[in-house]
């Protein structure tokens, strides 16, 4: 691309921007008739006017629209070539803007980040934590970690843990309420549930050998909190859905057992998304490439242990 065009592309979408000619003159030190007869000259290689001018003010024309459209996509295109070619033989440096899920982006991410930032001090991260999903292309995010299936065509992803879930409840609560033997049982049973985004409430979802299988629950608590809910399943209050991840000191400890192991629940594995781009910069691929390895399994994890 001539450096001209860019030039011109760069000074189009400043004008766009400030809505004014006299105020896209000052930030580039041109004179108002400068900048006047800039925009003209592009107007007349073109065969189209861009804007329509009043002596105050200035809006522009569809086809100006469109112009702004290109222009701040081309930009964009070549600031991204320029990171990605500029970072390839180079140590990460530049911004990173990371959402993650409220509870497990504070409890899980964030030390990891303290820990990336050790290893790589030019990069500059900002972790922005949401209860619910974020647009990323929209809110301008490099990337997003979540558990789940990919929420946007518009994304890639890489998968960063396998993470299967569970039914669990304290060895309190089974040895006074009992130990469910079939789904049905369920029904029987207090139930803790654990309210995301806009699944349906207290529907729990099983497989088994190759079955589906649905089942509605009810229980007296519930919350969109995942620590919250887990909090209530140690205290003896009921039956919990709840990912290994969550449960695993747990199992171990023998605080929660697992109940009707033989069903299946959709699992929730961790991804971390990202817009679909030609390229990524090397920041961007040296902070995925971390978090995969952070989570990487240890050589050997014990069974969780059923009711």
């Amino acid at each position: 691309m001539k450096a001209d065009l860019a030039s011109e592309l760069q000074f189009f979408v400043l004008v766009a921007r400030l809505g004014s000619l006299s105020a896209a003159a000052r930030q580039l030190d041109l004179t108002p008739p400068a900048a006047t007869k800039r925009l003209a000259l592009m107007e007349r290689r073109l065969g189209v006017r861009l804007v329509n001018r009043t002596t105050r003010s200035i809006s522009l024309t569809n086809e100006g629209e469109t112009y702004l459209a290109y222009a701040t996509r081309i930009l964009a295109d070549l600031r991204e070539m320029e990171s990605v070619v500029s970072s390839s033989g180079a140590a990460p440096r530049g911004l990173i803007r990371i959402n993650a899920t409220l509870g497990f982006g504070r409890t899980s991410i964030a030390p990891l980040v303290s820990e990336f930032a050790k290893r790589y001090p030019q990069v500059q991260v900002e972790l922005e934590v949401t209860d619910r999903p974020v647009d990323l292309v929209d809110g301008g995010f490099d990337l997003a970690i979540r558990f789940g299936e990919l929420p946007d065509k518009r994304l890639s992803a890489r998968r960063v843990m396998t993470n299967r879930r569970f039914l669990c409840a304290s060895p309190l609560y089974l040895k006074h309420s009992g130990t469910p033997a079939t789904l049905a049982d369920l029904a029987h049973h207090r139930c803790i549930i654990h309210r995301q985004n806009d699944e349906a409430h207290g529907v729990w979802r099983f497989m088994r050998a190759g079955h589906a299988e649905v089942v509605k629950v009810e229980g007296g608590l519930s919350s969109n909190d995942g620590d919250i809910v887990l909090g209530w399943a140690l205290d003896g209050h009921g039956i919990l859905v709840r990912s290994e991840w969550d449960l695993a000191k747990y199992l171990e400890s023998g605080r929660l057992r697992v109940v009707l192991p033989e069903f299946t629940l959709p699992s929730a594995d961790l991804f971390v998304y990202y817009p679909q781009r030609r390229n990524q910069t090397a920041r961007v691929r040296a902070f995925i490439d971390f978090l995969v390895e952070a989570f990487q399994p240890p050589s050997s994890t014990p069974a969780p242990q059923s009711a």
